[in-house]
């Protein structure tokens, strides 16, 4: 059955106006046109829908049943329409955000606040994982956009990204510990020393192999005793003397204010890296997703 939302705007507007003339003016048709419609419309149903008696028009039972779902169906399409007008007008819609763990734990939680504040309406989800995860679900439509420490070499043709956050990896030791009190240490001491690395897949792994893989050589070379899933619990391995680490210094910023962990440089290195909002640029960007990539051109710390 080929039923046109016209045809049915046709119909329900005769049954309202009680004529063929009166509801052809409404709707700016001839009255030839809206008979053809009306007559179509009979074809597909399979049922006479008027009686006409000269110029007056009655429902059939057939027209009678049909006319109250029809006009449920016209309801529903300006019900649609309204909130078509709503999302693209960022008065309602969703938008899924994906963070590595540095800006999913540190960063993005004050950055949602203020972006909920100008758009209360917008439902937000976060989802915290690794880079590389996040950059995966980007690509396979499970997030709308993403932000991560590390976006690769060679990043996948499909990946739009603008840098937004500059960070720094530091050596973090924990209280106490002989390099407490120092600023900076040479690359080679921490080869000695118990060392706590992230999960693979993890941007901060990724960034700190690539410095020290200019003075140490391999990460291999370090004395690796542990490798955790997240910044907090290398914190927290950190904090318990379990051994040191290498992390960014957002993540430890209220542990160096209540002076439970210390952060030293290596000698001669800054070991900085960006953070990236991403999106798939083979889909077409939801209008919540836009005013947040534009959002975030604002909050560019760099």
């Amino acid at each position: 059955m080929n039923i046109s939302l016209r045809q049915l705007e046709a119909f329900c507007k005769i049954v309202e106006t009680g004529s063929f003339s009166k509801a052809a003016d409404e709707i700016c048709l001839t009255q030839s046109s809206i008979s053809e419609r009306i007559a179509s419309l009979e074809e597909e149903v399979g049922a006479r829908l008027f009686d006409r008696f000269g110029r007056k028009v009655f429902l059939t039972d057939a027209g009678r049943f049909f006319y109250v779902r029809a006009k449920r169906l016209l309801e529903e399409k300006e019900r649609i329409c309204l909130e078509i007008q709503d999302f693209l007008g960022l008065k309602k819609g969703e938008l899924k955000i994906g963070g590595s763990t540095i800006p999913g734990e540190y960063l993005l939680p004050t950055v949602i606040k203020r972006f909920h504040d100008t758009y209360p309406l917008i439902d937000i989800r976060v989802t915290v994982n690794d880079s590389k995860k996040i950059q995966e679900m980007v690509l396979d439509g499970y997030l709308h956009l993403g932000i991560v420490g590390f976006i690769g070499e060679h990043k996948n043709p499909n990946i739009e990204a603008i840098k937004i956050w500059k960070d720094e990896l530091v050596v973090v030791v924990p209280k106490g510990h002989k390099w407490s009190d120092k600023k900076e240490i040479e690359a080679q001491d921490i080869i000695k020393e118990p060392f706590i690395i992230r999960e693979r897949g993890s941007g901060t792994l990724r960034v700190m192999e690539q410095y020290l893989k200019k003075y140490i050589g391999s990460s291999e070379e370090l004395n690796i005793i542990a490798t955790l899933g997240s910044s907090t619990a290398v914190k927290e391995g950190v904090k318990s003397g379990l051994g040191i680490s290498i992390i960014s210094i957002k993540a430890i910023e209220s542990e160096l204010n209540a002076g439970l962990v210390s952060a030293l440089r290596i000698k001669g290195v800054k070991m900085i890296r960006y953070f990236y909002l991403i999106w798939d640029k083979r889909r077409t960007k939801s209008p919540a997703s836009q005013a947040f990539i534009e959002f975030m051109e604002g909050e560019k710390e760099l």
